[in-house]
C-alpha cells in the first residue's frame, strides 16, 4: 500500500511563518511536521510515499530528496500555484498512487493513530478516522452509525471531526476532472448519502496544526517527551 500525503495548502492561518517556510516543514519536537509522519509510516512497514505541494514545494523536495534517509521511496506531485484542494490534489496524484488502495495523511496535523491498520482497511472504499471534536471545531461534521459514515445532523450519536487521515479505492476520485480544484465534501457528501463511506474513532493523540499558537504548544509537549540520552 501506498500512502500519500497532503502537503500543498498555503497556511494562512500560520503566517508569518509560512510566508517562507512550507507549513509541512514548520519544526515540532525537534524535527518537521512531515518528517513525524514519514517516520511512523516508515516504522509501520510503508514504503512508497507520495507528497503534492505547491507553495514553496521546492522547499519540500530539497528537504526530503527521493525518501531514502527514512527507509522510504517519495515521489512529489507538484500542483499549480493556489493548489488543487484536497480532492483535486489526490486526482492529480492518482497515476502516481496506482491502482490499489492508498492512505492519505494531512501533512499539517500530528496524530499516533496506527498506520499498520491501514493495510486492514484496503477492502474499503473510503475509511475515515475520526477524532474527538476539538475546542477550535466543538460542533463537529459527523457521527458513525456502526462503522458508517453519516453527517452530524444525522443525529446518531455524538459528533466527530475528520482527523484528516483516511483510506481510500483510486475510483473513488474517478469523476474529479483532470486538473480540477476540487474539495473533499461533494465526493463525501454523495458518498455518504448511498452509505458507502465507514469510519473510525481514533481516542489517542491528534493535533490540528492550525496556528502558531498550536503548533508552540505541539512543539512543548513533543519536546518534553523526547527520551535523553
Amino acid at each position: 500500500m501506498k500512502a500519500f500525503i497532503l502537503a500543498a495548502g498555503r497556511g494562512e492561518r500560520m503566517r508569518p511563518l509560512t510566508d517562507t517556510t512550507p507549513k509541512p516543514l514548520l519544526m515540532a519536537g525537534g524535527k518537521p511536521l512531515i518528517v513525524w509522519h514519514l517516520e511512523r509510516l516508515a516504522a509501520c512497514g510503508f514504503r512508497d510515499v507520495v507528497i503534492n505541494h505547491a507553495h514553496l514545494g521546492e522547499q519540500i523536495e530539497a528537504a526530503l530528496g527521493d525518501g531514502r534517509q527514512f527507509g522510504l521511496h517519495i515521489a512529489y506531485s507538484p500542483e499549480p500555484p493556489g493548489a488543487l484542494e484536497t480532492a483535486g490534489g489526490i486526482a492529480r496524484a492518482l497515476p502516481l498512487l496506482g491502482s490499489e488502495p492508498f492512505l492519505v495523511v494531512n501533512g499539517d496535523v500530528w496524530c499516533d493513530w496506527d498506520f499498520r491498520r491501514a493495510h486492514a482497511l484496503a477492502g474499503r472504499r473510503a475509511h475515515l478516522v475520526f477524532v474527538d471534536n476539538p475546542p477550535q471545531h466543538a460542533g463537529g461534521d459527523f457521527c458513525l452509525d456502526g462503522e458508517t459514515v453519516r453527517y452530524a445532523s444525522a443525529g446518531i450519536g455524538p459528533t466527530l471531526t475528520y482527523a484528516g487521515t483516511g483510506v481510500f479505492a483510486p475510483d473513488f476520485f474517478a469523476d474529479v476532472p483532470a486538473g480540477a480544484i476540487m474539495k473533499m465534501r461533494p465526493l463525501l457528501d454523495a458518498a455518504i448519502a448511498l452509505g458507502i463511506v465507514t469510519g473510525e474513532r481514533h481516542g489517542g493523540q491528534w493535533v490540528d496544526v492550525g496556528t502558531p499558537e498550536r503548533l508552540a504548544e505541539l512543539d512543548r509537549q513533543l519536546t518534553a517527551n523526547r527520551p535523553t540520552t
